[in-house]
């Protein structure tokens, strides 16, 4: 299929022409006989080019040009125009048309300009690309040996073949986001977008506009229709990080959008088809927010079709030492320097410490001691203070005297305690560290609760 160009000109005569001849020559054309009835087009379809003219019944070329400069910069103009001249092009240039062809005009040049603008068009999206796997974490590989990362980066490539809805789950900082970014990668449609949402971080109004976008008019500040990331990431992957955290009133409209792959647009009358990979993240321990009435159980199902866990870094062993030098790397790229070391000392104090914070405190941590280094290597004195004060275990007898240890079913409850607290409230993992069923783990809790009464 060829790059989808969309015409603009109010004269009905030579849009047709122009829809004849570079059809003929593999392009696929749509038509608009006014910048306002295109810039409708543009809010809910994908174009590749736009071909304008410039005096027009209604909003001119001009505004359209800055239209589509403020909301599709990606999307290059090449605007025609009877009223030739210096001052035309320079007002389409400054407005953010790519090129400029006075009328009239051969079909061939058209062609040839648009041909230039989609090449110029490419070219700045692989730069982007590349500066984005050269400046953001989430262009790297998995780092680590561990077996739990093997078994990880096994999944992710078998979970990457499907295009049914993943799951990804795991303590905060653990890396969720950089493995839906992997299974975007790997996929069957790599070069598609890859749009990323915290539920956590917008108001649920706020959230509803940005997920299923606005009609014009929807609400007060809605002065012009916008397209929803679910439609923004056709082609590609949309990733619903923090789903837990979803409003109870946005999870059937999040249900319903799932099951038939269509969204309606706030304060919209017409419903728009979406195909894009639904990747979700949490935290939370979904299945017990089910159980507990705050999260839906049909929504979970759907979401929950492959599920991914990403293992906390206290159990990956020397992949702490790895990823450790990996940041060091980095930093000195950033830097232009060498790489520092790691000593024995400092590298046996990382693998101590039980990272509660997972890999964005190991990056915090090496960040910090590679910029207060004053040697070739990081020394223990050079990591944060609770690293350095870290012992690696926390169950120790404080006293000899018998009068004051406790019964056993104390320490228990303790360590439950602790357990549940190193987790974040996550049962499901916890009880899993515990080596005990969800049940169990609910009864030890339970008895704990009428032992405080």
């Amino acid at each position: 299929m060829g790059h989808r160009i969309l015409i603009v000109d109010d004269d009905r005569e030579m849009r047709e022409m122009l829809r004849e001849r570079l059809a003929r020559r593999g392009f696929e054309v749509e038509t608009s006989e006014g910048a306002k009835p295109a810039i409708e087009q543009l809010d809910t379809d994908h174009f590749d080019s736009v071909v304008t003219d410039i005096q027009m019944r209604g909003p001119s070329g001009i505004e359209l040009c800055e239209w589509l400069r403020d909301n599709r910069p990606d999307v290059p103009v090449v605007v025609i125009t009877g009223f030739g001249g210096l001052d035309s092009a320079i007002a389409a240039i400054r407005a953010g048309a790519h090129d400029f062809l006075p009328k009239p005009f051969e079909v061939e040049e058209l062609a040839f300009r648009l041909e230039r603008a989609l090449r110029h068009r490419n070219l700045l999206e692989e730069v982007k690309r590349l500066r984005e796997s050269q400046t953001d974490p989430a262009g790297d590989e998995l780092v680590g040996d561990s077996a739990a990362m093997r078994k990880l980066r096994q999944l992710v490539a078998r979970v990457a073949r499907s295009d049914a809805p993943v799951l990804i789950t795991g303590e905060t900082g653990s890396g969720k986001e950089l493995v839906a970014r992997a299974i975007h990668r790997l996929g069957a449609r790599p070069d598609g977008p890859f749009v990323a949402v915290n539920c956590a971080a917008l108001p649920e109004a706020l959230l509803e506009s940005e997920l299923f976008g606005h009609a014009k008019g929807a609400f007060t500040d809605a002065r012009a229709a916008r397209t929803g990331l679910f439609v923004q990431a056709s082609g590609g992957t949309l990733l619903l990080d923090e789903i837990g955290e979803l409003a109870p009133a946005l999870q059937p409209k999040l249900l319903r959008a799932l099951q038939e792959r269509r969204v309606r647009p706030v304060g919209a009358a017409e419903e728009l088809d979406f195909d894009a990979r639904v990747v979700a993240a949490t935290n939370r321990d979904l299945a017990t927010a089910v159980e507990e009435g705050r999260f839906r159980e049909d929504l979970f199902f759907r979401l929950d079709v492959l599920p991914v866990e990403v293992p906390p870094l206290r159990v990956r062993g020397a992949d702490v030492l790895l990823l450790a030098q990996h940041c060091l790397r980095r930093c000195a790229e950033r830097n232009s320097r060498m790489p520092l070391g790691i000593s024995r000392a400092a590298a046996e104090k990382l693998t101590d410490y039980a990272w509660p914070g997972n890999v964005r405190e190991l990056q915090n941590c090496i960040e910090r001691a590679a910029a207060l280094a004053d040697h070739d290597q990081i020394l223990p004195e050079d990591l944060p203070e609770r690293i350095q004060a870290y012992r690696k275990s926390d169950l120790l007898l404080v006293s000899d005297d018998p009068s004051t240890l406790v019964p056993l079913a104390v320490v228990e409850q303790r360590y439950v305690a602790r357990v549940l607290e190193a987790t974040a409230g996550n049962k499901t993992l916890a009880a899993r560290i515990l080596g005990v069923d969800r049940k169990t783990l609910y009864r030890k809790l339970g008895a704990d609760s009428r032992d405080a009464e």
